[in-house]
């Protein structure tokens, strides 16, 4: 991984800890980590090129499948927006 990638993957976890936190986690450190899981594969369709949709619709579906929440597409879309703004 090249320390520009390192730098995205950080990144990625950060905002997805901080911003998407679609369990409202985010305020207890010890927990830190419940998200981490999701970070490789955002990370991947992130430097793969994927857009805006294809991120959101993968977070969504973490959201509504993994965890069984009702999700929030909107929220998505602008995390998926976040991250891509991590790359230019």
């Amino acid at each position: 991984m090249t320390e520009k990638q390192k730098i995205l993957y950080k990144a990625i976890d950060e905002i997805l800890w901080k911003d998407w936190d679609p369990i409202g986690l985010n305020d207890i450190e010890e927990v830190r980590d419940e998200y981490q899981g999701y970070t490789p594969h955002i990370f991947s369709l992130t430097i793969q090129g994927a857009d805006k949709v294809k991120i959101a619709k993968h977070l969504y579906e973490i959201e509504t499948v993994n965890m069984g929440m009702t999700g929030n597409k909107i929220h998505c879309e602008q995390i998926a927006e976040k991250i891509l703004k991590q790359i230019e």
